[in-house]
């Protein structure tokens, strides 16, 4: 943070939509700590810029939600939705996350330091989302693109009804869901993992050992007639 201005907000003196506006009235380059989150919901929701945010301690549903440039840390845990519909920018959690870790995401990077909870990366649609442990059940559903990179272990269905999104975990996948099938591994994607791993600070993901998981595209054209029977 070195050369940039320093603004502290304080949860406990400001409203949700008071901390957000002041946000978005700031300029790039601007170093935001906001204090006794105490669970917020909705908090950095809609920002743009360059800006750099901290939020010190655990915090609630949809942060960083709709962002779109920001660099963004959680020095604690999130609740649902985080980092829901970014465009671009970073998000990283240096805890636990709750359900539905970028949901819809179109660009940028999200990094989760500790376990994610299920449907992780539901409805991807760009940038990446890297956990450093395990995930819950679902997660990667309907994912359309972008990479989803896994530390840990994966839960029942990983991937469910993907499409171009890339899921690559470096444990122990317990079942894939509906389409979802392993593939082999190419020099190409243990480059992508390992630049992945290095932009989320990930050291314990051996590149050349993880698993790749994609869509079979048995469902993209939906056969109305297949497996009937008169």
């Amino acid at each position: 943070m070195a050369g940039l201005t320093a603004v502290e907000l304080s949860c406990a003196d400001m409203s949700v939509r008071e901390i957000n506006t002041v946000l978005r009235g700031l300029p790039d380059a601007t170093a935001v700590r906001i204090s006794q989150p105490r669970g917020r919901h909705n908090l950095v929701v809609g920002i743009g810029g360059q800006l750099d945010i901290t939020i010190a301690g655990n915090a609630g549903y949809f942060i960083g939600g709709l962002c779109d440039g920001p660099a963004v840390t959680v020095a604690g845990f999130v609740g649902w939705s985080v980092g829901e519909n970014l465009g671009s920018g970073t998000i990283r959690v240096q805890g636990n996350a709750s359900e539905c870790v970028g949901a819809s995401a179109r660009g940028g990077l999200i990094v989760i330091e500790g376990d994610a909870s299920s449907r992780a990366g539901i409805s991807l649609k760009g940038g990446s989302i890297a956990i450093a442990g395990d995930v819950g059940h679902m997660t990667g559903f309907m994912a359309q693109a972008g990479t989803i990179l896994v530390g840990g272990n994966a839960a029942d269905s990983l991937g469910d009804s993907l499409y171009e999104t890339v899921i690559y975990v470096g444990g122990k996948i317990r079942s894939l869901g509906s389409d979802a099938r392993v593939e082999e591994l190419t020099a190409a994607d243990v480059s992508r993992v390992r630049e992945l791993a290095a932009a989320a600070g990930f050291s314990h993901i051996a590149p050349e050992n993880v698993t790749r998981v994609a869509s079979a595209k048995s469902l993209y054209r939906f056969d109305a007639l297949k497996d009937q029977r008169y």
